[in-house]
Protein backbone atom coordinates (compact mmCIF):
# COMPACT_ATOMS: atom_id res chain seq x y z
CA UNK A 1 0.00 0.00 0.00
CA UNK A 2 1.31 3.91 -0.48
CA UNK A 3 1.57 6.01 2.71
CA UNK A 4 0.06 8.58 1.51
CA UNK A 5 -3.21 6.08 0.87
CA UNK A 6 -1.98 4.62 4.66
CA UNK A 7 -2.29 8.04 6.05
CA UNK A 8 -5.53 8.69 5.07
CA UNK A 9 -6.52 5.81 6.93
CA UNK A 10 -5.92 7.41 10.40
CA UNK A 11 -7.97 9.88 12.39
CA UNK A 12 -6.06 12.88 11.74
CA UNK A 13 -7.69 16.17 11.55
CA UNK A 14 -7.29 18.30 7.47
CA UNK A 15 -5.93 17.16 4.35
CA UNK A 16 -2.51 15.58 3.96
CA UNK A 17 -0.02 17.79 2.37
CA UNK A 18 3.27 15.93 2.08
CA UNK A 19 4.35 12.10 2.90
CA UNK A 20 8.12 11.74 2.37
CA UNK A 21 10.31 9.47 3.46
CA UNK A 22 11.76 9.48 7.05
CA UNK A 23 14.92 8.89 9.23
CA UNK A 24 18.40 6.45 8.80
CA UNK A 25 16.56 3.28 10.11
CA UNK A 26 18.03 0.33 8.55
CA UNK A 27 14.64 -2.19 9.42
CA UNK A 28 10.92 -0.50 9.12
CA UNK A 29 9.85 1.87 6.37
CA UNK A 30 9.34 5.34 7.95
CA UNK A 31 7.42 8.67 6.68
CA UNK A 32 6.70 11.54 7.62
CA UNK A 33 3.48 13.15 6.72
CA UNK A 34 2.09 16.52 7.12
CA UNK A 35 -1.46 17.66 7.64
CA UNK A 36 -3.71 20.73 7.43
CA UNK A 37 -6.62 21.87 9.11
CA UNK A 38 -7.27 25.32 8.10
CA UNK A 39 -4.42 27.35 9.55
CA UNK A 40 -2.97 24.42 11.58
CA UNK A 41 -0.34 22.05 10.82
CA UNK A 42 0.22 18.86 12.21
CA UNK A 43 3.12 16.36 11.73
CA UNK A 44 2.88 12.64 11.97
CA UNK A 45 4.90 9.11 12.06
CA UNK A 46 3.71 6.68 9.36
CA UNK A 47 5.71 3.42 9.90
CA UNK A 48 5.18 -0.18 7.95
CA UNK A 49 6.33 -2.73 10.11
CA UNK A 50 8.11 -6.12 7.98
CA UNK A 51 6.62 -9.13 9.28
CA UNK A 52 9.37 -10.85 8.24
CA UNK A 53 11.44 -9.05 10.70
CA UNK A 54 9.01 -8.89 13.30
CA UNK A 55 6.94 -12.24 13.51
CA UNK A 56 3.77 -11.08 14.98
CA UNK A 57 3.79 -6.85 14.77
CA UNK A 58 0.99 -6.68 16.71
CA UNK A 59 3.04 -7.56 19.34
CA UNK A 60 4.67 -4.66 19.20
CA UNK A 61 1.33 -2.43 19.25
CA UNK A 62 0.70 -4.37 22.81
CA UNK A 63 3.75 -3.36 23.90
CA UNK A 64 3.29 0.47 22.67
CA UNK A 65 0.06 0.78 24.34
CA UNK A 66 1.20 -0.37 28.24
CA UNK A 67 4.08 1.35 27.79
CA UNK A 68 1.97 4.68 27.15
CA UNK A 69 -0.19 3.76 29.87
CA UNK A 70 2.84 3.53 32.33
CA UNK A 71 4.74 6.61 31.03
CA UNK A 72 1.56 8.59 31.80
CA UNK A 73 1.13 7.27 35.32
CA UNK A 74 4.80 7.45 36.17
CA UNK A 75 5.31 10.75 34.74
CA UNK A 76 2.31 12.50 36.64
CA UNK A 77 3.38 10.93 40.16
CA UNK A 78 6.75 12.15 39.42
CA UNK A 79 6.16 15.54 37.61
CA UNK A 80 8.55 15.31 35.14
CA UNK A 81 7.19 17.56 32.30
CA UNK A 82 10.31 17.28 29.87
CA UNK A 83 9.63 13.54 28.70
CA UNK A 84 8.47 13.14 25.33
CA UNK A 85 7.38 9.89 23.43
CA UNK A 86 5.57 9.20 20.39
CA UNK A 87 1.58 8.17 21.03
CA UNK A 88 -0.55 5.92 19.03
CA UNK A 89 -3.00 7.54 16.33
CA UNK A 90 -6.13 5.26 16.03
CA UNK A 91 -7.54 5.01 12.58
CA UNK A 92 -11.14 6.36 11.71
CA UNK A 93 -12.64 3.43 12.40
CA UNK A 94 -11.01 3.06 16.03
CA UNK A 95 -8.11 0.71 15.55
CA UNK A 96 -4.54 1.10 16.40
CA UNK A 97 -2.90 -0.28 13.07
CA UNK A 98 -4.16 -1.08 9.73
CA UNK A 99 -2.72 -4.65 8.34
CA UNK A 100 -2.90 -4.74 4.80
CA UNK A 101 -3.22 -8.29 2.87
CA UNK A 102 0.43 -9.61 2.82
CA UNK A 103 0.74 -9.07 6.39
CA UNK A 104 2.78 -5.71 7.17
CA UNK A 105 1.25 -3.89 9.73
CA UNK A 106 1.02 0.31 9.44
CA UNK A 107 1.06 2.43 12.44
CA UNK A 108 0.75 6.26 12.68
CA UNK A 109 2.32 7.92 15.66
CA UNK A 110 2.59 11.63 16.79
CA UNK A 111 5.61 13.14 15.94
CA UNK A 112 7.35 14.32 18.90
CA UNK A 113 8.13 18.40 17.99
CA UNK A 114 10.90 20.54 18.97
CA UNK A 115 13.36 18.15 18.98
CA UNK A 116 15.70 16.08 16.82
CA UNK A 117 18.13 13.23 16.12
CA UNK A 118 21.64 13.04 16.14
CA UNK A 119 23.68 10.15 13.90
CA UNK A 120 26.74 11.33 15.21
CA UNK A 121 27.41 12.78 19.11
CA UNK A 122 27.73 15.95 19.10
CA UNK A 123 29.67 16.85 21.97
CA UNK A 124 30.64 15.87 25.49
CA UNK A 125 26.90 17.76 26.56
CA UNK A 126 25.40 15.70 23.87
CA UNK A 127 26.60 12.65 25.43
CA UNK A 128 26.09 13.46 28.77
CA UNK A 129 21.96 13.58 28.16
CA UNK A 130 21.90 10.48 26.01
CA UNK A 131 23.16 8.71 28.78
CA UNK A 132 20.88 10.75 31.26
CA UNK A 133 17.54 9.73 28.83
CA UNK A 134 18.73 5.88 29.03
CA UNK A 135 18.92 5.87 32.62
CA UNK A 136 15.58 7.49 33.27
CA UNK A 137 14.18 5.11 30.60
CA UNK A 138 15.21 2.40 32.85
CA UNK A 139 14.02 4.50 35.86
CA UNK A 140 10.67 4.35 34.56
CA UNK A 141 10.09 1.02 33.16
CA UNK A 142 11.98 -0.37 36.73
CA UNK A 143 8.27 -1.46 37.95
CA UNK A 144 6.86 -2.19 34.74
CA UNK A 145 5.86 -6.01 35.02
CA UNK A 146 8.21 -7.87 32.76
CA UNK A 147 4.76 -10.16 32.77
CA UNK A 148 2.70 -7.18 30.83
CA UNK A 149 5.53 -6.71 28.40
CA UNK A 150 5.16 -9.15 24.89
CA UNK A 151 8.28 -10.60 23.17
CA UNK A 152 8.41 -8.17 19.94
CA UNK A 153 11.48 -10.21 18.49
CA UNK A 154 12.20 -13.39 19.36
CA UNK A 155 16.04 -14.23 19.92
CA UNK A 156 16.87 -10.83 19.97
CA UNK A 157 20.00 -9.99 22.09
CA UNK A 158 20.54 -13.74 22.22
CA UNK A 159 24.24 -13.84 21.48
CA UNK A 160 24.31 -17.39 21.52
CA UNK A 161 21.86 -18.02 18.96
CA UNK A 162 23.35 -15.48 16.73
CA UNK A 163 27.08 -17.57 17.05
CA UNK A 164 24.81 -20.54 16.42
CA UNK A 165 22.94 -19.12 13.14
CA UNK A 166 26.56 -17.86 12.20
CA UNK A 167 27.99 -21.53 12.20
CA UNK A 168 25.02 -22.60 10.43
CA UNK A 169 25.24 -20.06 7.92
CA UNK A 170 29.36 -20.48 7.20
CA UNK A 171 28.17 -23.58 5.79
CA UNK A 172 25.44 -22.60 3.27
CA UNK A 173 26.35 -22.42 -0.64
CA UNK A 174 26.20 -18.26 -0.35
CA UNK A 175 28.68 -17.68 2.39
CA UNK A 176 31.30 -20.37 0.70
CA UNK A 177 31.05 -18.58 -2.43
CA UNK A 178 30.74 -15.25 -0.37
CA UNK A 179 34.20 -16.18 1.55
CA UNK A 180 36.08 -17.33 -1.18
CA UNK A 181 35.95 -14.26 -3.12
CA UNK A 182 36.17 -11.79 -0.11
CA UNK A 183 39.37 -11.74 2.01
CA UNK A 184 37.52 -9.19 4.16
CA UNK A 185 35.10 -11.50 4.75
CA UNK A 186 37.41 -14.12 5.32
CA UNK A 187 39.28 -11.99 8.03
CA UNK A 188 35.54 -10.81 9.33
CA UNK A 189 34.79 -14.73 9.90
CA UNK A 190 38.14 -15.46 11.52
CA UNK A 191 37.25 -12.35 13.52
CA UNK A 192 34.33 -13.64 15.33
CA UNK A 193 35.54 -17.07 15.68
CA UNK A 194 38.70 -16.29 17.94
CA UNK A 195 36.19 -14.07 20.15
CA UNK A 196 33.30 -16.55 20.09
CA UNK A 197 33.81 -17.66 23.37
CA UNK A 198 33.00 -14.36 24.57
CA UNK A 199 29.91 -13.86 23.46
CA UNK A 200 27.65 -15.54 25.95
CA UNK A 201 28.90 -14.11 28.74
CA UNK A 202 25.74 -11.88 29.94
CA UNK A 203 23.37 -14.96 29.38
CA UNK A 204 25.63 -17.25 31.79
CA UNK A 205 25.37 -14.45 34.41
CA UNK A 206 21.54 -14.58 33.97
CA UNK A 207 21.41 -18.23 34.25
CA UNK A 208 23.73 -17.44 37.43
CA UNK A 209 20.75 -15.35 38.65
CA UNK A 210 23.73 -12.61 38.77
CA UNK A 211 21.88 -10.45 35.98
CA UNK A 212 17.87 -10.06 35.96
CA UNK A 213 15.41 -10.05 33.69
CA UNK A 214 13.75 -6.91 33.19
CA UNK A 215 12.23 -4.33 30.20
CA UNK A 216 14.64 -3.05 27.97
CA UNK A 217 14.51 -0.44 25.27
CA UNK A 218 16.67 -3.10 22.70
CA UNK A 219 17.79 -0.55 20.29
CA UNK A 220 18.95 2.80 22.65
CA UNK A 221 21.53 3.72 19.57
CA UNK A 222 22.36 7.43 19.67
CA UNK A 223 20.33 7.82 16.33
CA UNK A 224 16.98 6.79 18.61
CA UNK A 225 17.82 9.57 21.13
CA UNK A 226 15.72 12.45 20.96
CA UNK A 227 17.03 16.32 22.01
CA UNK A 228 15.76 19.35 22.49
CA UNK A 229 16.39 21.88 19.91
CA UNK A 230 16.21 25.07 22.03
CA UNK A 231 17.49 23.32 25.20
CA UNK A 232 19.86 20.70 24.30
CA UNK A 233 18.49 18.42 26.93
CA UNK A 234 17.45 14.73 25.81
CA UNK A 235 13.86 13.93 26.06
CA UNK A 236 12.95 10.43 25.10
CA UNK A 237 13.78 7.64 23.65
CA UNK A 238 12.10 6.40 20.26
CA UNK A 239 12.01 3.90 17.90
CA UNK A 240 10.22 1.41 20.82
CA UNK A 241 9.57 -2.03 18.80
CA UNK A 242 12.45 -3.92 20.62
CA UNK A 243 10.86 -3.25 23.92
CA UNK A 244 10.43 -6.32 26.07
CA UNK A 245 12.10 -8.32 28.53
CA UNK A 246 15.84 -8.51 28.25
CA UNK A 247 18.97 -7.80 30.01
CA UNK A 248 20.22 -3.84 31.19
CA UNK A 249 23.53 -4.49 30.33
CA UNK A 250 22.67 -4.86 26.65
CA UNK A 251 20.78 -1.49 26.55
CA UNK A 252 23.87 -0.20 28.31
CA UNK A 253 26.53 -1.53 25.93
CA UNK A 254 24.50 -0.85 22.59
CA UNK A 255 24.06 3.18 23.82
CA UNK A 256 27.82 3.39 24.87
CA UNK A 257 29.24 1.99 21.34
CA UNK A 258 26.73 3.89 19.61
CA UNK A 259 27.99 7.32 21.54
CA UNK A 260 31.38 6.99 22.51
CA UNK A 261 32.68 6.31 18.29
CA UNK A 262 32.81 9.35 17.26
CA UNK A 263 33.00 8.79 13.63
CA UNK A 264 29.48 6.96 13.81
CA UNK A 265 28.33 3.78 12.39
CA UNK A 266 28.05 4.28 9.02
CA UNK A 267 32.00 5.86 8.52
CA UNK A 268 33.67 5.38 5.22
CA UNK A 269 36.87 4.73 6.45
CA UNK A 270 37.51 2.24 9.92
CA UNK A 271 40.74 3.30 11.03
CA UNK A 272 38.86 6.57 11.78
CA UNK A 273 37.07 4.23 14.36
CA UNK A 274 37.72 4.53 18.03
CA UNK A 275 36.25 4.13 21.18
CA UNK A 276 36.39 7.64 23.05
CA UNK A 277 36.58 7.17 26.81
CA UNK A 278 36.20 11.40 27.59
CA UNK A 279 32.75 10.70 25.42
CA UNK A 280 31.99 7.30 27.66
CA UNK A 281 32.81 9.32 30.79
CA UNK A 282 30.17 12.09 29.73
CA UNK A 283 27.31 9.31 28.94
CA UNK A 284 27.84 7.27 31.83
CA UNK A 285 28.11 9.98 34.10
CA UNK A 286 24.70 11.36 32.85
CA UNK A 287 23.16 7.45 33.16
CA UNK A 288 24.44 7.15 36.66
CA UNK A 289 22.37 10.44 37.80
CA UNK A 290 19.41 8.91 36.70
CA UNK A 291 19.47 5.94 37.23
CA UNK A 292 17.99 4.17 39.95
CA UNK A 293 21.01 3.54 42.72
CA UNK A 294 19.83 -0.28 43.02
CA UNK A 295 19.60 -0.86 39.76
CA UNK A 296 23.02 0.53 38.49
CA UNK A 297 24.73 -1.40 41.38
CA UNK A 298 23.43 -4.79 40.40
CA UNK A 299 24.67 -4.18 36.88
CA UNK A 300 27.79 -2.68 37.74
CA UNK A 301 30.11 -5.47 37.65
CA UNK A 302 28.81 -6.07 33.94
CA UNK A 303 29.07 -3.07 32.08
CA UNK A 304 32.42 -3.31 30.17
CA UNK A 305 31.14 -7.00 29.00
CA UNK A 306 27.60 -4.96 27.94
CA UNK A 307 29.82 -2.54 25.96
CA UNK A 308 32.14 -5.57 24.30
CA UNK A 309 29.59 -7.71 23.57
CA UNK A 310 27.14 -5.61 22.06
CA UNK A 311 29.51 -4.51 19.92
CA UNK A 312 30.65 -7.66 18.77
CA UNK A 313 27.14 -9.03 18.52
CA UNK A 314 25.97 -5.84 15.93
CA UNK A 315 28.94 -6.94 13.67
CA UNK A 316 27.82 -10.52 14.05
CA UNK A 317 24.59 -9.72 13.00
CA UNK A 318 25.84 -7.41 9.89
CA UNK A 319 28.62 -10.18 8.76
CA UNK A 320 25.70 -12.83 9.10
CA UNK A 321 22.98 -10.26 6.62
CA UNK A 322 26.33 -9.88 4.46
CA UNK A 323 26.55 -13.98 4.17
CA UNK A 324 22.76 -14.53 3.47
CA UNK A 325 22.47 -11.86 1.11
CA UNK A 326 20.90 -8.89 2.56
CA UNK A 327 17.89 -10.05 4.19
CA UNK A 328 17.55 -8.29 7.19
CA UNK A 329 19.52 -4.87 7.22
CA UNK A 330 18.37 -2.26 4.16
CA UNK A 331 21.59 -1.93 2.02
CA UNK A 332 22.26 0.88 -0.51
CA UNK A 333 25.35 -0.91 -2.35
CA UNK A 334 26.67 -4.60 -2.20
CA UNK A 335 29.04 -4.90 0.63
CA UNK A 336 27.65 -2.25 2.70
CA UNK A 337 26.39 -4.80 5.40
CA UNK A 338 30.28 -6.28 5.49
CA UNK A 339 31.96 -3.03 5.90
CA UNK A 340 29.08 -2.28 8.82
CA UNK A 341 30.44 -5.57 10.39
CA UNK A 342 34.11 -4.53 10.00
CA UNK A 343 33.12 -0.82 11.75
CA UNK A 344 32.03 -2.83 14.74
CA UNK A 345 35.00 -4.92 14.61
CA UNK A 346 37.22 -2.52 14.91
CA UNK A 347 34.96 -0.92 17.68
CA UNK A 348 35.49 -4.10 19.43
CA UNK A 349 39.34 -3.98 19.44
CA UNK A 350 39.67 -0.24 20.62
CA UNK A 351 36.83 -1.07 23.39
CA UNK A 352 39.62 -4.40 24.53
CA UNK A 353 42.45 -1.87 24.40
CA UNK A 354 40.93 0.56 26.60
CA UNK A 355 39.28 -1.90 28.57
CA UNK A 356 41.38 -0.83 32.08
CA UNK A 357 40.25 2.56 31.31
CA UNK A 358 37.17 1.76 30.73
CA UNK A 359 36.36 -0.26 34.06
CA UNK A 360 38.12 2.35 36.28
CA UNK A 361 35.60 4.90 35.12
CA UNK A 362 32.64 2.75 35.79
CA UNK A 363 34.45 2.08 39.48
CA UNK A 364 35.53 5.73 40.04
CA UNK A 365 31.67 7.18 38.76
Amino acid sequence: MRADFIASQFAVPGRLLTMRPFGAGNINHTYLGVFRDGMDEQRIIIQEIRREVFPQPERIMHNLRELNTHFYQQLSEVGQSHWRFPEIIKTKTGEDYILEPGGNLWRALTFVEGAHTFEVVQSLEHAHEAGSVLGEFHTLVDNLSTSKMQITLPGFHHTSAYLKKFQDVLNSTTAEETSKTSLATRKAIEFIQRRAHSLDTLEKANVRGELKTSITHGDPKLGNVMIDILTGKGVCLIDLDTVQPGLTPHDFGDAARSICNPAGEESTDVELIDFDCELFQAFYRGYSASATETNLNSIKPFLWSGIHTMTLELGLRFLIDHLEGDVYFKVQQPGQNLHRAWVQFKLTEKIEQKKTEICRLIDET
